[in-house]
């Protein structure tokens, strides 16, 4: 069983910035949003906050952002 639990992607993107997580600067209506965080490659955020985002593709997130599930 994995360690990561179904969430919201609006749980998910509230944690990486609590974590310390930042949006750039973009233009009006993009659906993406870059993230960036010092240590970190930036990360593209392409979830809308009603989307259900399961345990694969919540390690494939973590092992690039550094989010536990402690975080959520």
């Amino acid at each position: 069983m994995s360690k990561w639990p179904s969430t919201k992607a609006k749980r998910v993107y509230q944690a990486l910035l609590r974590i310390g997580w930042r949006p750039k600067p973009q233009k009006k209506g993009s659906s993406h949003v870059q993230l960036e965080r010092l240590g970190f490659p930036e990360f593209t955020w392409a979830f809308h906050d009603s989307e259900e985002i399961g345990p694969v593709m919540l390690a494939k997130i973590a092992k690039r952002t550094g989010l536990t599930p402690d975080d959520l």
